[in-house]
């Protein structure tokens, strides 16, 4: 552990589920940043240099390090953000596998693209921009980072990360791991810095691009910075992504996922379902169903395997959930399953069910990070596309239907990043991921994603 600081310039590990601090380290003073900056600027070169085949060979390595680790990692995530343990496990799996399928289908992704033109011969070849700086969240505190990266470095680029102010162990444990795994000195690099730092960090030439994951206010501010800078930013925000039911559904697969993409991560991900809408007919039928199975649903100390939901992060998250679901029930909303703030310690918060949720309603117009589900009902196709579409948020979602047409229309009116069909949504790296409106810009995995950071360099042979 470093040496003591004053408060307010530490990053704190607290285990959420018990409120008890385990871990705190100091902020990155200006030599460090300067030295840190440097390392990851000279690592682009032997990156450029090495090749694709290389980089490819090397996310393999990081691979075999993440599945040797999971045990270790997994627990150090559960200690530090409260993720249930089994859940923190199957995260760690995802960054393996995402690192093995990117050096496997990663090559040809990136091959030139050959263009028709007047010339003898033309192409766009994709080459690494240098280091990007990417600012992480908590929710996810090895996914996010390695879902960003792996693409990322087999693109030819190097990583400036500043990790979210309460997981700071795992952002050295990630930093150490990439070492273990033999990636060349500087490849990635952790900060802990301040605010007005990441402003600096910015606009010095040596970082090239700018990805952030977090709220719409902290996405706008850095794209802000970033568009100051000349320098691209993409952006992964907020969501409240529809799960929408139609009569003709799989009812028993719709519950049983419904249940689980809400609750996944204690509710704290930008990517899972918030808002349920069910056809009228089967409204109160499925209301039921998902009832029961949220009252069943474990939760308590995240090391316990037999418990489902963990706590929520931090303190101040739970509050303004707790405050979201009191203007909603203010506002009209009535409780299908009264949860809410848990009593005791630790920062739990039950499953809570909410139905009669009027479009003005908090729990239809904002985000809702926790364990908190409304569920609408709609009369026909249009109603459910205006309940799904009126909000400002389109990063992703769910229908369910087996009538392929119906499929198709919602799949092209959705207004989203991504639309799954029959299944819960989810970030995967053989196909792009990102959003749009108030979700944010940009792609990240797949064959979209991996040329976001990348200078498609025009060859024109005459």
């Amino acid at each position: 552990m470093n040496a003591p600081a004053r408060p307010e310039t530490m990053f704190r590990s607290l285990n959420p589920a018990t409120g008890e601090q385990f871990g705190s380290y100091r902020l990155h003073d200006g030599t460090e940043v300067e030295a840190a900056l440097g390392r990851s600027f000279a690592a682009w070169g032997t990156v450029r240099a090495a090749g694709v085949a290389e980089r490819a060979r090397l996310l393999l390595q990081l691979a075999d390090r993440l599945d040797a680790n999971l045990e270790a990692f997994a627990r150090l995530m559960t200690l530090e953000m409260g993720k249930p343990i089994n859940e923190a496990r199957g995260e760690i799996r995802k960054c393996a596998a995402t690192c093995r399928t990117t050096a496997e289908l990663g090559p040809g992704w990136l091959e030139p693209l050959a263009v028709k033109s007047p010339a003898r011969a033309s192409r766009v070849r994709y080459e690494g921009l240098g280091p990007i700086l990417a600012i992480m969240p908590w929710n996810f505190p090895f996914w996010q980072v390695i879902r960003f990266f792996a693409p990322a470095f087999l693109a030819g680029n190097t990583t400036v990360v500043k990790h979210a102010e309460n997981v700071p162990a795992c952002a050295e444990a990630l930093e150490k791991l990439f070492v273990e795994a033999g990636m060349p000195d500087g490849v990635l690099v952790n900060l802990r810095v301040d605010h007005p730092t990441v402003g600096k960090l910015i606009a010095d030439s040596r970082i090239r691009s700018v990805t952030v994951t977090g709220s719409v206010r902290a996405g706008r501010t850095i794209a802000g910075l970033a568009g100051a800078a000349g320098k691209k930013a993409v952006l992964e925000l907020g969501g409240s992504d529809p799960f929408i039911v139609f009569a003709d559904a799989d009812f028993n697969a719709a519950v049983k996922l419904a249940v689980a993409a809400r609750h996944n991560n204690s509710g704290q991900s930008c990517v899972c379902a918030k808002r349920f809408l069910v056809e009228e007919s089967i409204a109160a039928d499925f209301t039921e169903a998902f009832v029961e199975a949220s009252r069943q649903i474990a939760y308590g100390d995240p090391l316990d395997e037999r418990h489902g939901l963990g706590p929520m992060a931090r303190a101040d998250l739970r509050a303004g959930l707790q405050d979201q679901l009191d203007r909603s029930i203010a506002g009209g909303a009535r409780v299908a399953l009264a949860g809410g703030t848990v009593d005791g310690p630790g920062f739990f918060f039950a499953p809570t069910v909410l139905t009669n949720v009027a479009d003005d309603n908090v729990a239809a117009r904002e985000e809702l990070f926790g364990p908190v589900a409304p569920i609408f009902r709609f009369a026909d196709e249009a109603e459910a596309l205006r309940i799904a579409n009126g909000t400002e948020f389109g990063l992703a979602a769910a229908v369910w239907t087996r009538d392929e047409e119906r499929a198709r229309r919602m799949e092209q009116s959705v207004e989203a990043g991504a639309v799954f069909i029959n299944d819960m949504v989810r970030s995967d790296a053989h196909i792009s991921f990102g959003g749009i409106k108030s979700s944010g810009y940009g792609r990240e995995l797949g064959q979209v994603g991996i040329t976001e950071f990348t200078n498609a360099k025009t060859v024109w042979i005459g």
